[in-house]
């Protein structure tokens, strides 16, 4: 009965050895995961406060919490290209203090800042600082991403679209946003920006 017993223990040891692998797998997956949202909440500071906060307020409501139809998936979408756009025009913004201190906003152009009221201009010998660089639409392009990722983390946005996904788009859906943030946060902080354009901190200046 000893050497039965002693055998049938060595034929379950690797069993119980591989099913401790596949936790301690899992328990580093989840942990990677849930650094990965908070970096991606982190991220989102780089992104229009006001986008952000309305994104994050219409997107349980236009989805019908994740539960959608067909109009409540349109209005998803909808919201989605919007906030996504205004991300990306948001890059080609900056502000300026006037000599009383009063803060303009305006679109960078190849000549310098057009106030957007008109009730001010930059002094000619500031223009050069406003002027539109390739640089902007880097970022521009990277704040889109940056918001792909925040939105493909909504749970009611992925609900919407893939209520019931396969097990290749499940794993597309966590990797992607993963990559994202990775490449979107090197970014930014190799090129920070020096613009403080609508939905950004004021401008010093």
């Amino acid at each position: 009965m000893d050497e039965e017993s002693r055998h049938h223990d060595q034929e379950h040891r690797p069993l119980l050895g591989d099913s401790n692998s596949r936790n301690n797998q899992t328990n580093f997956i989840q942990n990677a995961i849930s650094q990965t949202f908070r970096s991606t909440a982190h991220l989102a500071n780089l992104l229009p406060t006001g986008t952000v906060l309305a994104f994050q307020l219409l997107s349980p409501i236009f989805s019908n919490q994740g539960r959608c139809d067909v109009a409540s998936r349109s209005m998803t979408a909808g919201l989605v290209i919007l906030c996504g756009l205004s991300c990306f025009l948001s890059s080609f913004t900056d502000s300026f203090r006037d000599d009383k201190g009063a803060v303009h906003y305006g679109i960078a152009t190849l000549r310098g800042l057009w106030v957007i009221d008109g009730s001010a201009t930059v002094p000619p010998e500031e223009a050069a600082e406003f002027r539109l660089k390739f640089i902007d639409f880097l970022h521009a392009f990277m704040s889109v991403l940056v918001f792909a990722a925040v939105a493909l983390f909504d749970q009611n946005v992925v609900n919407c679209f893939y209520p019931t996904p396969s097990e290749e788009t499940m794993e597309l859906l966590t990797a992607l946003p993963v990559g994202v943030g990775a490449i979107g946060s090197a970014f930014f902080i190799t090129f920070p920006t020096t613009r403080h354009g609508v939905g950004f901190p004021l401008s010093p200046r």
